[in-house]
């Protein structure tokens, strides 16, 4: 059934060399070991995946209070919010257990996922849908009739390729967001699914989850699936996300004789207050301001400053006002 479905894909140069230099800074965190055997590690980690995943999603829950949820205490917040932390902790606690290759263990981590939010939790949906920008529609899914068949096809094709496990992953999480097959929860399941494929490869990308990175990424995650749409196919796509995880793994590996892989793992910035309360200076100067250019006046890394910029708009000390290339941030002078 496989043959019969193709994804639109071409293998560049950059990708061959992504793929190269992903595998050497894999190699190369020798801190690995020990990061397997804490317990502790790993389940901050999968906090702060769910947490990333649901905050593109406009979840309202904070960090702290998602930890709160998932340590047991009461929470204040809407009900939704809270139902979809405790359904995708249940549904990440699971999902290491499952068949990357299964399209029934996709309907259930779906389910998992989505129990008690929508009524066709679990199955393909029922409707055709669309992706909307206000009024507009920017992206039509698949025809409700063909989804189980083309679902079935992108899975056994993503078993029997011979690309490399990077790159099926890549294009797998394309493709499913293409085809949109189920009535809500896509993105979340993409995500949670990119990265089983991941962990199937290297067991370290159950520290490094996509969900976090695409978090710290966002507003550049969607413009690229936008264009990958415009010209028919995932090769820009697979471009970006193999940079961001070659751009993570290289902090990993750079930072681990310094002691800070612990921190870098866990998404915490050394030294964060000083450096938050310098960005929001460079910004109240400027905030046209790019993160490579806050990166290389301050001496950090453009993804360590991404991190900072992420968790001062999530604390509303920040907000970006239009898109990427043209917008500005303004400092409001609120927040915690």
């Amino acid at each position: 059934m496989s043959e019969n479905y193709r994804p639109p894909f071409r293998m560049t140069e950059e990708i061959t060399n992504l793929i190269v230099e992903i595998g050497e800074y894999v190699g190369s965190i020798t801190t690995y070991e020990s990061m397997r055997q804490n317990p502790v590690l790993r389940r901050e980690s999968r906090i702060r995946s769910i947490y990333s995943s649901l905050a593109i999603e406009q979840n309202t829950l904070s960090l702290d209070q998602v930890t709160d949820l998932i340590d047991g205490k009461r929470v204040l917040g809407p009900p939704q919010d809270i139902r979809e932390v405790k359904n995708a902790y249940e549904a990440y606690e699971r999902v290491s257990s499952m068949d990357p290759y299964s399209v029934k263990n996709l309907l259930l981590a779906h389910k998992l996922l989505m129990d008690g939010l929508v009524k066709e939790a679990g199955s393909f949906r029922s409707g055709n849908v669309g992706v909307y920008a206000g009024d507009q529609m920017i992206h039509a899914g698949t025809p409700a009739k063909y989804v189980p068949e083309l679902m079935a096809q992108l899975m056994a094709w993503l078993k029997e390729s011979r690309l490399h496990p990077l790159v099926k992953s890549c294009i797998f999480h394309y493709e499913f967001e293409f085809i949109h097959p189920f009535a809500d929860g896509n993105g979340r399941t993409g995500r949670l699914w990119q990265s089983l494929i991941l962990q199937n490869w290297k067991e370290i990308f159950a520290w490094l989850p996509v969900e976090t990175l695409v978090h710290e990424h966002q507003e550049e995650y969607y413009d690229v699936l936008g264009r990958a749409d415009h010209a028919g196919d995932s090769t820009e796509f697979a471009e970006f996300m193999l940079r961001m995880i070659r751009d993570a793994l290289k902090e990993i590996s750079e930072n681990q004789d310094n002691d800070v892989v612990t921190n870098v793992v866990s998404n915490v910035v050394t030294n964060v207050t000083s450096n938050e309360d310098k960005v929001i200076a460079l910004l109240r100067q400027d905030g046209k301001l790019t993160a490579k250019v806050l990166a290389a006046s301050l001496g950090l890394t453009q993804r360590q400053v991404q991190r900072i910029l992420a968790n001062l708009k999530e604390r509303n000390k920040i907000i970006r006002h239009g898109a990427s290339k043209n917008g500005y941030w303004e400092v409001t002078d609120q927040g915690e």
